[in-house]
């Protein structure tokens, strides 16, 4: 991303779901490189959370909150940012809530994310549109090796299968509305970009391992994991953010458009892949103290066992590639809650930026003599 400070510059940029975790640290990151971003989002979700710990309302062109559904609201704001840039992350995004309220689920992920898109077409100017999706989208029927781009779509909960229907509804829109052959007409790129689990500092939400194993360290208690034996792609929040960035850029470029319209999965590298057991004893390790458990009962079946995703499309194509090792990754994640709860009262906005601030800088060269 050697461009992405002029990429950006003076942007405006519009963040659905920017009060989330994800969506939060998205905002920080594109105020560093100097857009001007509006937020269209609900409230925060619980207390603490990432958007008020580091202050991101502070940051914000304009502030909006209502519900993506709500197609009027929607295509209002859509309308009043004159955004060059959007990237829709708003969404329900727990597997194990989608359990609960399924009907819920598909309505957001899926009805939502029409209504986003149609507030596009009623704008009727050129933009780059980035839908952020899920590794969870595709069809998981226990294949052990990393699912590609082309891989069938599917889902045996709500959750997965709603984000199938969010991919399935950008196709449908980007053939029937957003064609790259007609690009002259519409203006509109569209892509989907399909994520890993991601952690990261200020990520409270339920049933995620990070945000219950720092409740857990933090107050003393043994932290309880579910499902210890099961592989996920974990990575850092600002890789795929990186990756979203990446893709927006090469999207507003001129060349090449129906190159970069597509569908695009971010990732870690095969060798950072790790169990569930495995980040639990990291995450305890890089805390110093506390211990893991996993009693019987406690797990699931309906999460499969084993969720890769292959990243060869963002290497060789897009250019994308990610920086951080699984041990750094926990290693930044421990130390910013660390530091929050060393200093409950004090803005967390300044170690975020640090955190962008090294993620962002060049690699150290080695001597290859």
């Amino acid at each position: 991303m050697a461009n992405e400070l002029e990429t950006f510059r003076g942007r405006s940029v519009l963040v659905t779901g920017h009060t989330g975790f994800k969506g939060s640290w998205l905002t920080l990151w594109l105020h560093q490189l100097g857009a001007k971003v509006t937020g269209f989002a609900l409230d925060p979700l619980g207390e603490p959370n990432h958007f008020e710990t580091a202050g991101i309302a502070d940051l914000l062109a304009e502030d909006v909150r209502g519900d993506i559904r709500d197609g009027a609201l929607m295509a209002d704001v859509v309308r009043r940012s004159d955004a060059d840039v959007i990237f829709h992350l708003a969404a329900q995004p727990i597997v194990r809530a989608s359990l609960v309220e399924p009907r819920y689920t598909f309505d957001v992920n899926v009805v939502g994310t029409a209504s986003v898109l149609d507030a596009v077409r009623a704008a009727a100017r050129p933009c780059a549109v980035v839908v952020i999706s899920s590794d969870k989208c595709y069809r998981n029927d226990g294949q052990v090796w990393g699912f590609r781009e082309n891989d069938p779509l599917g889902g045996h909960d709500p959750y997965s299968a709603s984000k199938a229907g969010t991919e399935l509804v950008v196709d449908s829109y980007r053939s029937s509305f957003f064609p790259v052959d007609r690009l002259s007409e519409h203006g509109v790129r569209l892509a989907s970009a399909r994520a890993g689990n991601v952690i990261g500092g200020g990520d409270w939400a339920d049933d995620r391992i990070v945000p219950d194993a720092m409740r857990a360290l933090a107050s003393g208690t043994d932290l309880v994991v579910r499902n210890p034996g099961s592989t996920r792609p974990w990575q850092h929040v600002l890789e795929p953010l990186s990756g979203y960035l990446a893709l927006a850029e090469r999207l507003l470029a001129d060349e090449a458009p129906g190159r970069w319209a597509e569908s695009w999965n971010f990732g870690p590298q095969p060798v950072d892949e790790a169990t569930v057991a495995d980040l639990a004893t990291a995450i305890v390790a890089t805390w110093g103290s506390g211990r893991w458990i996993s009693p019987p009962g406690s797990g699931s079946d309906i999460e499969p066992t084993t969720l890769r995703i292959a990243i060869d499309k963002a290497i060789s194509v897009l250019g994308w590639q990610p920086r951080w090792h699984l041990q750094e990754t926990v290693e930044r994640t421990v130390n910013w809650y660390r530091e929050f709860y060393r200093h409950p009262d004090r803005s967390m906005r300044e170690h975020s930026v640090a955190d962008i601030d090294a993620y962002r800088s060049p690699p150290p060269t080695t001597d290859a003599g």
